[in-house]
């Protein structure tokens, strides 16, 4: 028995070193969404904008496409038709962070 909890003493001093390197890298950090003045970064803004398109009945989401680069918007893609691009670009100009939309959509998909 005591040969046993011997053996097993480094596993365990193993392990906890493992533990200690990792567990700093998990806390204490969050993802910043807003620079310093404010103003939400591109990623934050393209994840915003792609989950309100796939949350609307209206739009097919799935065939589009969002890019974002200095809060400007671009949607790419292909859509059913014209009311559709129309609503696409509305969602996307009403989502929070984005300063103009740029459509390419192409209708007939």
């Amino acid at each position: 028995m005591l040969h046993r909890i011997s053996a097993m003493i480094p596993r365990f001093l193993l392990l906890v070193c493992l533990a200690a390197c990792a567990f700093p890298a998990c806390g204490g950090t969050s993802i910043r969404t807003m620079d310093a003045a404010g103003a939400m970064d591109d990623a934050t803004i393209t994840a915003r904008v792609k989950t309100a398109l796939l949350n609307d009945q209206q739009v097919g989401a799935t065939k589009i496409d969002v890019s974002t680069t200095n809060g400007v918007v671009t949607i790419s893609g292909t859509v059913r038709n014209r009311a559709e691009e129309a609503r696409a670009i509305e969602v996307a100009r009403k989502t929070p962070g984005v300063k103009d939309v740029r459509s390419t959509l192409q209708t007939g998909g």
